[in-house]
C-alpha cells in the first residue's frame, strides 16, 4: 500500500464527537473514521488556510466538475452539471427536503432498521414516519414489495427516504431492486430521496449503482458526499444531485431559503482534492477495511454472535439473539459492554434494529483487536451474570 492505514490518527485537543468519551473508553461507534487523513486533502486544506483570507464563499465551477467527474468516472454516472447543488451536510439536506417537499402532518417512508437521522429529520419537521420495514433472515434483508406498494400508495405518503448503499445492514442493492423500488414510487407520485454517502466504501470486488442510474425516470434527489469516504465530516461538504428541472428548482430554492447552500472556506477545497486526488486512497482504504471486516468477523463469529454479511460501508451489524433472545433488546447489553469494557458501540434501537448494535471498524487493526478483545470480555461477563 502507498498509504499507511496502521497509524492512529491523534485526535486529543480537536473537540472530537467520537472521542469524547471517559479516559480508558474506546469508542467504535459513530460512523467516523481513525485512519491518518488522506494527503491530497491534507495538503489542500493547508494551501487554503495560507491564503489567510475567510470571507463568504460561493461554490466555484472546479467543485461541480470533481463531483461529476468521480461519480461519472468511477460510477457510470453521467451528471449535468447544473443539475448538481451544494449543501453543508446530507442531514441539513434531508432535513430541508422534509420541509420543501411534503406538507406538514404528511408522511415520508423509510425502510427500517436504516440510519437513525432519518427518524429525526422527518419528526423534527412535524412529519410522520411510516416503515416499510425490511424481512430478515439471518443472512440477508429483503424488501415486502407488497408493504412497499401499500405505504407508497398512501395518498399521505409523498417523500421515501432510501439508503443506497444501506445503513446499518451494509446491504447493495442491485439495480433490479432500484428499478422496481423506482417505479413502485414513480406509479404513486412519490419523490425518493435517495442517501447515497456510503457508495464509495463497498467491498473491493463489488460496485454500487447509483439510483438515478438504475430508475431515470424516477423523480428523485440524490445526496452525495466525499465525507465518509475521506472522513472530512467536520468539513461540511455534500452535493444534491436532481435532475428534473422542475423538481430541480424547488430543490434549489429550499436549500437556499434553510441557510444550507453555501460552503465555508475549506468545504468544496477538500471536496475537490479528495475527488480528483484522492482515488488511491479510498481505493487501498476500501482494501483495508475488508480486512477488517474478515479478521472481526472471524473473532465474533467465535464468541457465538452473528454478523450480518455486508457488502459496504465499514460498519458491522451484529446481531445479538444469542445474548438477548431473537425477540430480545440489545440495549441493556450495550450499556454494560460500555461499563464493564469501555467499548461504546451503537445500540441498534436508535436505527429501530433493537436486537442488533453497529461496530465501526474504519481504523487501525490496533483498534479493532483492542476492541474485539473487549468485546469478547464484556460477552463472557454478560453471560457468566445471566
Amino acid at each position: 500500500m502507498t498509504y499507511d492505514f496502521d497509524t492512529v490518527a491523534d485526535r486529543t485537543g480537536l473537540a472530537s464527537a467520537k472521542w469524547s468519551v471517559a479516559p480508558g473508553e474506546l469508542p467504535m461507534w459513530v460512523a467516523d473514521m481513525d485512519f491518518v487523513l488522506a494527503l491530497p486533502i491534507a495538503q489542500a486544506v493547508q494551501w487554503r488556510a495560507a491564503q489567510t483570507s475567510f470571507g463568504y464563499s460561493e461554490t466555484p465551477a472546479e467543485w461541480t466538475q470533481a463531483v461529476a467527474g468521480w461519480w461519472g468516472g468511477r460510477h457510470g454516472w453521467t451528471i449535468d452539471e447544473t443539475a448538481i447543488g451544494f449543501c453543508t451536510g446530507v442531514i441539513p439536506a434531508l432535513s430541508s427536503l422534509v420541509r420543501t417537499l411534503t406538507p406538514v402532518g404528511g408522511n415520508v417512508l423509510v425502510q427500517t432498521p436504516v440510519y437513525n437521522h432519518f427518524f429525526s429529520s422527518i419528526e423534527n419537521s412535524g412529519r410522520h414516519v411510516v416503515s416499510n420495514d425490511l424481512v430478515y433472515d439471518d443472512d440477508h434483508y429483503d424488501i415486502d414489495w407488497d408493504d412497499l406498494e401499500s405505504k407508497l400508495a398512501d395518498p399521505a405518503t409523498s417523500l421515501f427516504f432510501l439508503c443506497n448503499p444501506h445503513n446499518p445492514t451494509g446491504q447493495v442493492w442491485t439495480p433490479a431492486e432500484l428499478a422496481r423500488m423506482g417505479q413502485l414510487a414513480t406509479d404513486h407520485g412519490v419523490v425518493v430521496v435517495s442517501d447515497e454517502i456510503h457508495c464509495d466504501i463497498t467491498d473491493p470486488a463489488v460496485l454500487y449503482t447509483p439510483f438515478a442510474v438504475a430508475s431515470p425516470d424516477c423523480p428523485a434527489v440524490v445526496c452525495l458526499s466525499a465525507t465518509k469516504t475521506f472522513s472530512i465530516p467536520g468539513l461540511q461538504t455534500s452535493a444534491v444531485v436532481v435532475e428534473d428541472e422542475a423538481l430541480r428548482q424547488k430543490v434549489f430554492d429550499g436549500l437556499n431559503r434553510d441557510e444550507v447552500g453555501e460552503p465555508n472556506s475549506f468545504a468544496t477545497t477538500a471536496a475537490i482534492a479528495a475527488f480528483t486526488k484522492g482515488g488511491q486512497w479510498a481505493d487501498e482504504m476500501r482494501a483495508y477495511v475488508q480486512a477488517n471486516k474478515d479478521h472481526a468477523t472471524s473473532a465474533i463469529k467465535a464468541m457465538g454472535l452473528h454478523v450480518v454479511p455486508g457488502q459496504a460501508t465499514y460498519l458491522l451489524w451484529i446481531d445479538c439473539a444469542d445474548l438477548v433472545g431473537s425477540d430480545g433488546d440489545a440495549t441493556d447489553f450495550c450499556h454494560f459492554l460500555r461499563d464493564t469494557t469501555g467499548l461504546f458501540v451503537s445500540d441498534g434501537a436508535q436505527y429501530r434494529g433493537p436486537r442488533f448494535f453497529r461496530l465501526n471498524l474504519g481504523c487501525p487493526r490496533v483498534l479493532v483487536d483492542d476492541g474485539l478483545q473487549r468485546l469478547a470480555t464484556g460477552v463472557a461477563a454478560w453471560r457468566a451474570r445471566v
